[in-house]
């Protein structure tokens, strides 16, 4: 899970959210599905800290306002393209909150339950989209190959591998260098019955330190990612 970013998310009286979905009536009539709409828990064992993460695609058009309410009726996320970008919208979100260790403050304030979504496109269109949060997060997976912190892993042929987690839908993987200028990274989402990434040749580069995270995905959308570190020989050097 990426890490200390700040929700791009406000808050707006219930009643606004009445008025902007009334409005969106008048707009467009019937609503139509988002191409995509969800809401899900992440947790980093690691580092002991979680976060929830709204995604929304609108389709092939612009939204030009955008909220979503939590189940007990308040209104998380209220978006509105201001001035002339209102002409074009946006068409893709992605929210994170903050990642606080304090686990039962963030289930709070995003309680479990069917989170309801509402939008309207650049051209007057009406979206609509609902979405269960779930607060269970599943199992993790333990380090298998490279283990964890490792020293002189050769990037050639390297099979990431680690243990079997019963239950999971899948898998993520993520390969990270951040203190590259390039902000080198990978990420791979594997099905729930594979325990092996392999790497591709080429992409490892010699002493280099590696962030790898493995994520269990559980059947609701959560997933929780356990990290380590490894490192790649010099040039020359034996692995």
């Amino acid at each position: 899970m990426t890490r200390r970013k700040a929700i791009l998310a406000g808050a707006t009286l219930l009643v606004g959210v009445y008025g902007f979905a009334a409005g969106a009536d008048k707009e467009s009539g019937s609503s139509v599905p988002f191409a995509a709409a969800s809401v899900r828990l992440e947790q980093n064992v690691t580092d002991g800290d979680s976060e929830v993460v709204f995604e929304i695609r609108g389709g092939t058009e612009g939204l030009a306002k955008l909220t979503v309410v939590s189940p007990d009726g308040r209104t998380v996320i209220d978006f509105t393209a201001p001035g002339a970008s209102a002409s074009l919208g946006i068409r893709q979100f992605r929210f994170e909150t903050p990642e606080p260790r304090d686990v039962k403050r963030l289930t709070s304030a995003y309680p479990e339950g069917e989170y309801s979504f509402a939008g309207v496109t650049a051209a007057g269109e009406k979206l609509h989209a609902k979405s269960t949060l779930s607060h269970t997060l599943p199992a993790t997976a333990s380090f298998l190959r490279p283990g964890a912190d490792a020293r002189g892993v050769s990037g050639k042929n390297l099979k990431v591998a680690w243990t079997p987690v019963k239950n999971v839908a899948a898998y993520m993987i993520k390969i990270e260098q951040s203190k590259s200028t390039l902000g080198v990274n990978l990420t791979s989402t594997m099905p729930g019955s594979v325990t092996t990434f392999a790497v591709p040749d080429g992409f490892l580069r010699p002493g280099t330190e590696y962030q790898l995270a493995i994520g269990t995905v559980s059947h609701s959308g959560n997933i929780s990612f356990v990290e380590t570190t490894f490192t790649t020989p010099a040039n020359g050097a034996k692995p």
